[in-house]
């Protein structure tokens, strides 16, 4: 009898961060409330969307914006290394 009074606590917890909301219960793009009869579509292991068509979205904006991330990247090491001083090594002799 203990055994399942755990288990239903454990499946009625709610998120951490989010009181008063359940993981599966709206679509992370449109917030759309998730139908218990319908297929929910996932992304990222976790992330439920009430469509494929959300879920494509998501990712299409994720990829934008890693996309915008690696950019960012890449012309911020070319600045950095046009900000450089050129180091040259020089000879020098002292007269006595």
């Amino acid at each position: 009898m203990a055994a399942s009074v755990a288990c239903a606590f454990f499946f009625d917890a709610e998120p951490v961060g989010e009181p008063g909301r359940h993981a599966l219960d709206a679509c992370a793009l449109c917030a759309k409330p998730l139908a218990r009869d319908r297929d929910v579509f996932m992304y990222r292991g976790d992330t439920p969307f009430c469509s494929e068509d959300c879920r494509h979205e998501q990712m299409r904006l994720d990829d934008r914006h890693a996309a915008r991330r690696q950019q960012r990247y890449s012309s911020g090491t070319a600045e950095s290394r046009r900000g450089q001083r050129e180091v040259r090594k020089v000879s020098m002799s002292i007269a006595s």
